[in-house]
């Protein structure tokens, strides 16, 4: 989830502990301690943000599914109407419910994530992780994740294709029948495949 931050631990934890660096992250943490979670956790800001949308629009993702299978059993001529009424309702329920999630997400993560980075880590260890973090050569790779996401993603769907569309119409008719329902040209929900992933900002 926070990726970032989980290479930086890595390569942090890859140095042996003393005992006194043991003993140091056992302790009450010291301000200067604090300070430096502090700046943790402001470097992950936006990894916090992403998994605060990421858990805002799950619902209405599920949610659009299930509607997907529904406009199947629409009278064609208002299955494309009642489609945009609804992509309208789920666009203005993104747009409603992220930010309060994604603030809460950032207002919570000095109370949650910062007690574990005071337990863990050493103040040596949480300059390491904040060099790391601060690295050019680190924001050039991090920088990357979309445009590696994107590559992967549309090879991934074009060599998948046509075997996924195969079990998602043997799955779609098989819930059909379960439900009794008769599937519209062999499908009653019309799933196809998901898009290749969106280059994230």
């Amino acid at each position: 989830m926070f990726k970032p931050l989980m290479l930086a631990a890595a390569v942090a934890l890859s140095f042996a502990a003393t005992d006194a660096a043991r003993a140091q992250a056992s302790a009450p943490a010291s301000p200067a301690k604090k300070e430096l979670v502090a700046r943790v956790l402001k470097l992950q800001q936006p990894g916090i943000e992403a998994m605060a949308r990421q858990l805002a629009e799950q619902p209405a993702r599920q949610l659009l599914q299930g509607a997907g299978q529904g406009l199947q059993r629409l009278p064609a001529e208002r299955r494309e109407a009642v489609a945009r009424d609804i992509e309208a309702d789920i666009r203005k329920y993104i747009e409603e419910a992220t930010p309060i999630v994604r603030d809460r997400a950032v207002a919570l993560a000095p109370s949650t994530i910062g007690p574990l980075l005071e337990e863990r880590f050493t103040e040596d260890e949480l300059r390491q992780v904040i060099a790391t973090l601060e690295s050019p050569v680190n924001r050039k790779f991090q920088a990357m994740g979309g445009d590696m996401q994107k590559a992967i993603g549309e090879k991934l769907i074009a060599d998948t294709r046509g075997e996924v569309e195969v079990k998602i119409r043997a799955l779609d008719q098989t819930v059909a029948r379960r439900l009794g329902l008769t599937p519209a040209n062999g499908a009653a929900s019309g799933a196809k495949p998901a898009a290749a992933p969106a280059k994230k900002p």
